[in-house]
């Protein structure tokens, strides 16, 4: 069965006559006669009553008709759609990011974005960015933000900053007065991390393995302002991006020794369909930057 079948059916229907119907689809008349016969022979039934001078439909012909006419219809929904999206009329981008990223440095990105793209539809997922790099690589997201150290062949991706990974301490904590803090002072401290799935989290627990000091996680969150309000009552200190830490009064930034450093960037997995709503994101994001 074929599409234009259906549509040289259902103008036969209508017109009740096969020269009217090839006259409005601008179609030769024998044309769409061996069309019907082979559509008939394809669902092995009699679509029309040809007896009369006016050919008219049969009961199998009148069912097959409502048929017909959905499956036309939903072809032209998804045609219509289709365009909308090409159009930058309709479409989703999904996106995951970390919680730093995305409390500071995206909600102005995707405002404009949205100002631009009215129509468009934006899904965010708050995860760490070594989530947020296995959600690119099983789909599950378009974009996402992870850190580029040494991202996979499969991940395509473009830089956006570069930015220190301070300590936050309240404060009166006695780290105020410290220029840096080693890494072994700072395990012995209460510490308030993200959980699994986000850098900051695994720094310490890699750099625990490398020097055999346990650190001293006292307060697993998600939430950002969760972790904030922690530090700032003195219940522990945390790592945050330094643009974080110099929004906040109540946080004093602290370098670690050596100082830490990530380098941002949003990335796809070049190996899956990135939707057109997508790729204007992309573009987006690449006019901003330059």
């Amino acid at each position: 069965m074929e599409f234009r079948q259906l549509e040289y059916f259902v103008e036969v229907a209508l017109c009740q006559n096969f020269t009217r119907a090839a006259e409005h689809l601008l179609v030769a008349q024998p044309a769409i006669s061996k069309a019907i016969q082979k559509l008939e022979q394809d669902l092995q039934i009699t679509l029309f009553d040809r007896s009369s001078k006016h050919i008219v439909l049969t009961p199998e012909g009148e069912v097959f008709l409502e048929h017909a006419r959905a499956i036309l219809s939903r072809v032209e929904e998804a045609r219509t759609e289709l365009n909308e999206m090409r159009g930058l009329e309709k479409g989703e981008v999904r996106i995951g990011l970390p919680s730093m990223v995305g409390s500071y440095y995206f909600p102005a990105i995707i405002k404009d974005f949205k100002r631009k793209f009215k129509s468009l539809q934006i899904s965010v997922v708050e995860e760490g960015t070594l989530q947020v790099q296995k959600l690119i690589e099983k789909g599950e997201v378009d974009l996402g933000i992870i850190v580029v150290d040494h991202p996979p062949d499969h991940l395509e991706y473009i830089p956006l900053f570069h930015e220190e990974l301070v300590v936050c301490v309240p404060l009166d904590h006695p780290f105020v007065f410290k220029d840096h803090i080693t890494y072994h002072d700072l395990v012995k401290e209460p510490l308030i991390l993200f959980k699994e799935g986000y850098f900051q989290r695994q720094l310490i627990l890699e750099t625990s393995k490398q020097t055999g000091i346990t650190p001293n996680v006292s307060f697993s969150a998600n939430q950002l302002s969760l972790i904030k309000s922690f530090v700032s009552e003195g219940l522990g200190v945390t790592l945050f991006l330094r643009m974080i830490a110099a929004t906040d009064p109540k946080l004093v930034p602290i370098s670690l020794d050596p100082p830490v450093y990530l380098s941002l960037a949003v990335a796809w997995n070049k190996n899956r369909y990135l939707s057109i709503a997508s790729q204007a994101f992309l573009d987006f994001l690449k006019n901003r930057k330059e």
